[in-house]
């Protein structure tokens, strides 16, 4: 099984409160990828985006946390020229959705995986629900 979680799954790894939203789920994904029960796919963007998180809401603890979330070594999948055309053309489809949203939501589609996120907004946004799961509805492998 492949999983490509959004930002607004990784940012649960690392902020580490029992209280927040999900929590549980982000937890038990992270460890269901490091006993090697499902593969963990991300766009490269993913870098940027949690870099941008961090940065703005934990500007202190931003190095740190995005030197763990590095050292998971992800599989990232590079933003090739068809990557990108299929990103905007699912964005058209699916409409008012972000390039990055279509990002991973495009990636997998095209390994057959699913997009797990925790953004209850983009799950109402998006036409095409086809491999895609809000966080809260995920029970694992």
């Amino acid at each position: 099984m492949i999983v490509v979680p959004d930002v607004s799954v990784l940012w649960k790894w690392v902020l580490e409160q029992d209280d927040e939203p999900n929590h549980h789920q982000a937890m038990n994904l992270q460890q269901a990828i490091l006993d090697e029960k499902i593969e963990l796919r991300l766009p490269t963007l993913w870098r940027f985006e949690i870099g941008n998180v961090l940065g703005l809401q934990q500007p202190r603890l931003a190095a740190e946390l995005l030197k763990a979330l590095l050292a998971f070594e992800f599989e990232e999948e590079p933003l090739s020229s068809d990557y990108a055309v299929d990103a905007l053309a699912h964005m058209q489809k699916a409409g008012r959705v972000t390039f990055y949203d279509s990002a991973y939501h495009v990636l997998a589609l095209r390994t057959q995986g699913l997009y797990l996120t925790a953004d209850s907004a983009y799950d109402k946004r998006a036409q095409s629900k086809r491999h895609l799961m809000l966080l809260s509805d995920w029970e694992g492998p």
